[in-house]
């Protein structure tokens, strides 16, 4: 079988499977392929040694990659439509010990974005999601590990901007993840002078009502994206931070100040992706389910009086309290049979806790 067609049929299992990343790992006597699906690996197939390094080959080249250098670690992405299902494909690569590559794709499909509603563990949530986005101008920040959904609960957020309340939306994305036709999209290129900030300053020239940023990651950034809310936008966007409360103080060590998040923040979310109960096999899917619905997104929320309550209490800087409403809407999801004790597991401290509460 050729290495294209190889490729094509991973790739055709993948997108049944609705896997979010593909790995191919090196071993010692050739490459073990593993898929991740609802947040677990799964491994599917082995090859050779030949035959993993022709496919990381064809992969590299795919992505504009350079073949030939195998020392150092590369990125680059392509677009590939599986059985009329468009995907856009994110490649990564690591060298590996001894002389191999590791390789890893990140599937993101190109489909219609899901609304909020659709996303949501709680249809209040969704409620409280949207109410937000009728604020004209403000920052509103999403955050939570990698892989929680937060790319695509931004995208729902601003295609509701877009679709329902008729706004101007403007995304700078690094990369662009989803390409919509109902907004415009900037995707940061550092060589040609696109980085957050300067393109946060292009786009306020633009006459935007919304500005979806990627990711705050530097002191430039958030600064940039505090000043577009100052200046009478509504901002979206991602920050790294365990909880709600953490996003403050990650706020601050950017150099935000507790007087401009006062006046810009207007609404902050910690969210986790969970694995739902499926209503036909029971707890955990078998891997031949054809339900849809897999996952949803459980959200701390930090808006309103809760949060002018911290922010305007330099002493309130402890994240438990703000900490214990995410953990109150897993036990919720737990005592509707929505989810199972292992996602209290995986995203709390420990099952101590959830006992006590219990009690």
């Amino acid at each position: 079988m050729q290495v294209e067609q190889k490729m094509e049929q991973i790739l055709k299992e993948a997108v049944q499977m609705q896997a979010t990343d593909l790995h191919l790992m090196p071993k010692q006597n050739g490459y073990l392929l593993k898929i991740r699906v609802g947040g677990q690996l799964i491994k599917s197939k082995t090859f050779s040694i030949r035959e993993g390094e022709r496919l990381i080959a064809y992969l590299k080249f795919t992505a504009s990659m350079d073949i030939g250098e195998k020392r150092k670690p590369q990125s680059g992405s392509f677009h590939q439509t599986v059985d009329q299902f468009p995907l856009s494909l994110r490649v990564s690569t690591l060298p590996a010990v001894p002389h191999k590559e590791s390789l890893v794709i990140r599937l993101l499909p190109q489909e219609h974005v899901p609304s909020l509603s659709q996303l949501t563990l709680f249809p209040y949530t969704a409620v409280k999601l949207t109410s937000l986005l009728n604020h004209s101008n403000g920052l509103v920040l999403l955050s939570g590990p990698t892989g929680s959904g937060k790319s695509t609960t931004l995208y729902s957020m601003i295609q509701h901007c877009a679709s329902h309340l008729n706004k101007h939306v403007i995304t700078l994305e690094d990369p662009v993840e989803k390409q919509q036709d109902a907004f415009v999209q900037i995707q940061v290129n550092e060589k040609a002078g696109i980085t957050y900030a300067t393109g946060l300053k292009a786009i306020l020239r633009h006459d935007p009502d919304v500005i979806m940023v990627g990711e705050i990651r530097d002191e430039e950034t958030a600064r940039a994206a505090v000043k577009s809310a100052l200046t009478g936008h509504l901002v979206l966007s991602t920050i790294h931070a365990r909880d709600a409360a953490g996003v403050i103080g990650r706020l601050k060590e950017l150099g935000i100040t507790q007087h401009e998040m006062i006046q810009t923040l207007i609404g902050i979310t910690a969210q986790r992706l969970v694995r739902i109960c499926c209503p036909d096999c029971g707890a955990a899917c078998r891997e031949e389910c054809k339900q849809k619905t897999k996952q949803a997104i459980v959200c701390e929320l930090l808006l309103g009086k809760a949060l002018f309550s911290i922010l305007g209490n330099k002493s309130s800087h402890q994240p438990v309290s703000v900490y214990q409403k995410l953990q109150d809407e897993l036990r919720k999801g737990i005592a509707y049979g929505f989810i199972t004790r292992e996602e209290w597991t995986r995203w709390c401290f420990s099952e101590t806790d959830f006992s006590e509460k219990r009690s």
